[in-house]
């Protein structure tokens, strides 16, 4: 039984690439709140976090890079090759990550939780999770995943998937297996069928939602039935240079969410975003020819923002190309200012923006919350 009253938690784990990531975006896209206590633990090592210190003088100042924070790289190569290695690193980082994902999990208002980690069954964090979920994929694309994702040479992948327990292990735990080895929709298929079983309360009665005044926007967040429509969208306001079938808009839902802008029950506008280890990012803005900025970018933005506060994001990045950067004071109106990467001071949201920022685009940003998640003791 979980630990946390109210809330049904599902422990979602599975060896390195067997695409555990995938299956939690599905189960957010579902109502669940998610939680990637590998990230967490990445967090937990950073300059400005508790566990940064214990790791210096674990295994010394050498695996510090230029500006001073863990070389990430340098320390998986480590613990990659010497088991007592990894068993150090964990001691450290696994009571610091279960310390983080209690507090988010009572701060949720969501009352089914998943919690996305490598090592769900090794710590102490299975005991409190309702069910335990496992994603299953083949060695050999495991080591596919590893090669064109993560760029790592073979041995590298093969090296990484060794270091774990055996998948087996895991499997023997499971009470439901996402056979992830297919087309994005033949997973989400599982991950639906399972989200049916699960006993959720009885969602309450919803009114019906307003009557619309010509003209007016509104703003909702697409699911995966709306793929087509989504696509044909992106293509046609691209003028074709971004071609978006239903498989890629299925396999992007793997990884982010859209928002989708109407005026008179007419889709004119498509958002890209998403939250991931508790940083907003929007990196897919797409409007209409001739609708109102100054009317879309409020309206959007505050759904995007709700949504966003729901799964504790403590900052917003805003990644503009040239033709929207332009409309300053509609931007700041909102709340967002330019930025530069290096001023945004914590590691976590850098390396959000490194990793998310489209090339040609401008960085905006906006704080959501004060309080951060693994801030220093």
């Amino acid at each position: 039984m979980s630990r946390w009253p109210g809330k049904y938690v599902i422990g979602l784990t599975g060896n390195i690439a067997t695409g555990k990531s995938v299956v939690r975006k599905m189960l957010e896209h579902l109502g669940a709140y998610g939680i990637d206590a590998d990230a967490l633990g990445h967090r937990a090592i950073a300059k400005s976090a508790p566990g940064y210190s214990m790791v210096v003088e674990t295994f010394g100042k050498w695996v510090l890079d230029e500006e001073e924070q863990i070389d990430r790289v340098k320390l998986a190569n480590i613990v990659f090759s010497d088991p007592g290695a990894l068993s150090k690193l964990e001691a450290v980082i696994h009571p610091l990550v279960e310390h983080a994902v209690d507090l988010l999990i009572r701060r949720a208002g969501q009352t089914v939780v998943v919690i996305e980690a490598i090592k769900l069954i090794e710590s102490q964090l299975a005991a409190g999770c309702d069910t335990v979920w496992v994603v299953n994929a083949p060695e050999n694309l495991q080591i596919s995943r590893l090669m064109h994702k993560r760029n790592l040479p073979e041995h590298s992948a093969r090296q990484r998937i060794g270091a774990q327990p055996p998948q087996s292990e895991k499997l023997r735990v499971a009470k439901v297996v996402i056979h992830n080895d297919g087309s994005f929709e033949n997973t989400w298929e599982q991950v639906q069928a399972a989200w049916t079983e699960l006993p959720k309360p009885e969602e309450p009665l919803l009114p019906p939602p307003p009557q619309t005044r010509p003209g007016e926007i509104t703003v909702r967040r697409g699911r995966p039935q709306d793929a087509d429509e989504i696509a044909r969208f992106i293509t046609r306001v691209s003028r074709g240079r971004r071609r978006m079938t239903r498989q890629d808009v299925m396999a992007a839902f793997g990884e982010k969410a859209y928002m989708m802008i109407e005026r008179n029950n007419k889709l004119s506008g498509v958002t890209g975003w998403q939250v991931e280890n508790l940083v907003t990012r929007i990196d897919e803005l797409y409007f209409e020819a001739g609708l109102s900025l100054d009317l879309t970018i409020p309206a959007l933005m505050e759904t995007v923002e709700k949504a966003s506060t729901e799964l504790q994001s403590e900052a917003s990045l805003l990644f503009l190309p040239p033709v929207l950067a332009q409309h300053v004071s509609t931007w700041r109106s909102v709340g967002y200012r330019p930025q530069t990467i290096q001023g945004l001071g914590v590691r976590a949201w850098q390396e959000a923006a490194i990793e998310s920022m489209p090339r040609g685009a401008s960085l905006w940003f906006k704080r959501l919350r004060e309080d951060r998640v693994l801030r220093p003791l």
